[in-house]
């Protein structure tokens, strides 16, 4: 089979050689030069490498044609989901079609589409009506239609004030306006095989994504499954079409109980959620997809590990530039049982200005697990209270 690989997702977090076979397969790779920096130099494929500022569905017209015998065309990254349809009708290869990708990918579409499913999901409106008001007055979410990793979110005490803000964007048509849910955040994480979801794992939210987003640390940590959030992920895959792939779906748990759709997207979950997941069921998801969306067998399970794991990231692209960054990691923590691995970034080394929650990146990353999952939570949370991460102006000696 011949493949063209988008790149776009670190080459670490997917393995491809784990779901591809480079010596049976001819495989090309294609991305913009930081991304395909990463690809392993033994790695026996091809390799097309896009100019820094070139934009992708451009670049990779001007270096692929029918001719060159693509049979399939790989993109796992969320933002190369809609590029991957471009690509494919330039190159005359069938796949899922634009209007299925959006509903994955953009946050409006998508619940338009569950509108008389009888799943909850937040009240939302792609823009004001034209008298200036919103269908409620309370706590509301303004956010981009097609973001990721909660960049651009904000959250207002009215609708009032989600409203000014609103329009002050420059950009004002590329976001939505949404009733704030109150409750814990889980997101469910899994594969789909021919419309059927046949691998998921149920985790909950340490602290919620748009609080990283302010600077806040963020984790998760795996819990058991029940009936009712296997049911509402099923239902999702099947009112919104998902096919294949995997899906990292997430939803409210509200106080009376209740669960509540936020949103999925059709692709494997950042973080942890990737090692963590394999740890847990025994399944590593990205080769998993990979065999589902090539038609190829999928790889056999490893052994489960009989305990819940979790993750916990301190962000660093709020701290300030140029100064010198001090941890603190109490004893107590560095000792603790459900610790499974501590990752501490080097003082010297500077974090992106960018949101992003690899642990080769952040600050400080913690690696957790227990066989219950209460025990893991409150460990998680006092890491995430007594872990201290901070930044002191070049001379000064933090106190």
């Amino acid at each position: 089979m011949k493949i063209l690989v988008i790149h776009q997702v670190p080459y670490r977090k997917i393995g491809y050689e784990r779901g591809i076979d480079h010596e049976r397969h001819q495989v090309t790779y294609i991305g913009h030069p930081h991304r395909m920096a990463d690809l392993p130099a033994h790695l026996p494929a091809r390799r097309l490498v896009l100019d820094a500022d070139e934009d992708l569905v451009a670049g990779i017209r001007a270096r692929t044609s029918p001719a060159d015998g693509y049979e399939k065309v790989l993109a796992l990254s969320e933002f190369g989901l809609i590029e991957a349809c471009h690509v494919r009708e330039h190159l005359g290869i069938e796949g899922p079609g634009l209007a299925a990708v959006e509903r994955v990918r953009d946050k409006v579409r998508m619940k338009e589409a569950l509108a008389g499913s009888g799943l909850r999901y937040p009240r939302f409106v792609a823009a004001p009506s034209p008298d200036g008001t919103l269908p409620w007055t309370g706590r509301t979410v303004l956010k981009p239609r097609q973001g990721a990793s909660s960049e651009d979110v904000s959250v207002h005490a009215t609708a009032r004030e989600a409203l000014r803000a609103y329009g002050l964007l420059p950009d004002a048509g590329e976001f939505q306006l949404e009733e704030h849910i109150d409750g814990d955040i889980l997101h469910a994480d899994g594969l789909v095989q021919e419309g059927r979801l046949v691998e998921v794992a149920v985790s909950r939210y340490v602290n919620k994504p748009v609080e990283y987003a302010q600077g806040a640390p963020l984790g998760s940590h795996q819990e058991p499954c029940t009936p009712p959030q296997r049911a509402l992920v099923e239902q999702v895959v099947k009112v919104l079409g998902i096919e294949e792939g995997c899906i990292h779906l997430e939803f409210f748990h509200t106080p009376e109980g209740a669960l509540v759709f936020l949103e999925v997207a059709n692709r494997v979950g950042g973080a942890a959620v990737v090692s963590t997941h394999e740890l847990h069921t025994g399944v590593h998801l990205p080769s998993h997809e990979i065999a589902v969306r090539l038609g190829l067998q999928r790889p056999p399970a490893g052994p489960p590990s009989g305990r819940h794991h979790g993750w916990l990231a301190f962000p660093g692209h709020h701290l300030a530039a140029g100064g010198v960054r001090t941890i603190e990691v109490p004893d107590r923590i560095r000792t603790h049982p459900c610790l499974d691995a501590l990752h501490i970034l080097d003082p010297q080394e500077e974090t992106p200005r960018h949101i992003t929650y690899q642990e080769w990146e952040v600050p400080v990353f913690v690696e957790a697990s227990h066989t219950d999952a209460d025990e893991l939570r409150r460990f998680l949370q006092e890491c995430a209270r007594d872990i201290t991460v901070r930044t002191v102006p070049a001379g000064q000696v933090a106190a």
